[in-house]
């Protein structure tokens, strides 16, 4: 049997489910509700184009800080 590592860790596990549902909530944030008129205002929310963008790339940045992050061993 050869000895195989696996590469990620638990903590690796958690910090990219975490940002997992940190892009989630950045995607729920920028959903909003159906219009029946031509031209909703709420469109321009601080919360639709600010907010929600950061967020999501805040998840982003997170996965790839899980992906690449590596513990220390002896």
């Amino acid at each position: 049997m050869r000895d195989e590592k696996i590469p990620f860790t638990k903590i690796n596990y958690i910090i990219i489910a975490a940002s997992v549902i940190i892009t989630i909530l950045g995607f729920i944030l920028m959903h909003g509700s159906s219009t029946d008129i031509d031209f909703n205002p709420d469109v321009f929310s601080f919360k639709r184009i600010t907010l929600a963008p950061i967020v999501c790339m805040i998840g982003f940045v997170g996965m790839i800080f899980g992906i690449m992050w590596k513990s220390k061993e002896k």
